[in-house]
């Protein structure tokens, strides 16, 4: 997946858990509970699964789940909702590019599967997609 160039002052991600997945289809912006923050070693291997992520055929539902908010040390970088059954993602923020704005994922590739399971541990009941 294509982040943004603003990927390398990110110090902190927030995971983000998606409360109103249809908001999501005509939004500017990331709406949802945070349920974890993620500094140093943890933001970055998230990023990095992020930037691994392959490109796969668009569903069309796009009804995410999870996303994150990435921040540096004074601002909020972008922002990216993920939907996991329809393998798609939007981006926002003043650097994303308009043709990443919305990109595709293969929902099963074993990046996408391991970022699907550190979202999933940061809530207790391990649900969600």
């Amino acid at each position: 997946m294509q982040l943004p160039l603003s990927r390398a002052k990110t110090e902190l991600v927030e995971a983000v858990r998606i409360t109103d997945p249809i908001r999501h289809l005509t939004s500017s912006d990331l709406a949802g509970v945070t349920v974890a923050i993620w500094a140093e070693h943890r933001a970055r291997r998230a990023l990095d699964l992020i930037a691994d992520l392959p490109p796969d055929e668009l569903y069309r539902c796009f009804a995410p789940g999870w996303g994150i908010r990435a921040h540096s040390a004074t601002e909020e970088l972008f922002e990216i909702a993920f939907c996991f059954r329809c393998h798609s993602a939007r981006l926002w923020g003043p650097d994303v590019l308009p043709e990443h704005r919305g990109q595709t994922f293969d929902a099963q590739s074993p990046a996408a599967r391991e970022l699907l399971r550190l979202f999933r541990s940061c809530v207790q009941d391990g649900s969600g997609g």
